[in-house]
């Protein structure tokens, strides 16, 4: 005798309603991003008025300017001589940027390598050119140079420029050279390798991406320096940030576009800059230390 068991046919289970997550900030934050939205939409209006200004025939009261030209630009080329302050402002820079590597990589080396008495004050000292505002101690430079006849000069700006880039240039290589391990310089000096041997074939390559680092980031902090240069330039060393100050307050005499128009080409030779910095930099490594 057979039984036969009906069963009822299981249905499948019933599909899911999707989970729904909701993004839900705190109060701060909603602070935090209606302050940064309200500080970037000034600065993009900032931008945007230089620039359509820079390009305006007139602009007085509509929204957009009454016309557009480009003639203020060459106004402006000729009115400021730009080519003798682009001139100016390429041989400064240039200048410090060699300069600070040529003096500032050897230090480097030596707080990284070295121990010797005084190490700690003589860091301390670098790191105060770095923290300290320029202006604190600019006036007291700027009048030294000027008592041994060095200011107004090229060589005065160079010289002036050096006190913070030289720090600056210690500060990025000591944690390349703190990477590199110094049994590789103990291996080619037992090998027979020379000093001058050991630091063009076995260093200088693998230091050469700091080198760049420090000289990229030197080139753009010297080119937008404006207070050591300010007190240290003359009428025939002025660099663009300082033409550009003396553009602004000559305002009322120049037209406004011209001027307008000069900001712009600094602010384009300024986003330059910074796009080849970050092209060539990775911020971590400016960072970056060797574990002990």
């Amino acid at each position: 005798m057979t039984a036969l068991l009906d069963t009822a046919p299981t249905s499948p289970a019933a599909p899911q309603a999707p989970v729904r997550r909701r993004l839900v900030l705190r109060p701060g934050a909603w602070l935090t991003w209606a302050a940064l939205a309200f500080f970037f939409v000034n600065l993009l209006g900032v931008i945007v008025t230089v620039l359509l200004n820079s390009f305006g025939r007139h602009w007085f009261d509509s929204w957009l300017p009454g016309g557009w030209t480009s003639h203020w630009y060459g106004d402006a080329w000729r009115e400021f001589d730009l080519g003798q302050v682009l001139a100016t402002t390429l041989e400064v820079t240039l200048t410090v940027v060699v300069i600070s590597l040529v003096l500032g990589v050897p230090a480097a080396y030596a707080l990284a390598r070295r121990t010797f008495p005084g190490k700690r004050l003589v860091t301390t000292l670098f790191v105060l050119p770095i923290l300290v505002p320029p202006i604190a101690y600019g006036i007291p430079l700027a009048t030294v140079l000027y008592k041994f006849q060095l200011a107004g000069s090229v060589t005065g700006v160079v010289l002036a420029n050096l006190v913070p880039s030289i720090p600056f240039v210690v500060f990025t290589m000591t944690p390349f050279i703190e990477q590199i391990d110094p049994k590789i310089e103990h291996a080619a000096r037992m090998c027979g390798a020379s000093t001058l041997t050991v630091l063009t074939r076995i260093l200088a390559p693998l230091l050469l991406p700091g080198m760049l680092a420090a000289g990229i980031l030197v080139l753009v902090r010297t080119f937008g320096m404006f207070e050591l240069t300010f007190l240290t330039s003359g009428a025939s060393s002025q660099t663009l940030i300082v033409a550009l100050f003396s553009a602004v307050n000559s305002a009322g005499i120049r037209a406004t576009q011209s001027v307008d128009a000069m900001a712009v080409i600094y602010t384009a030779s300024m986003a330059v800059l910074l796009l080849v910095a970050l092209r060539f930099v990775n911020p971590t490594q400016l960072v970056a230390r060797s574990d002990d």
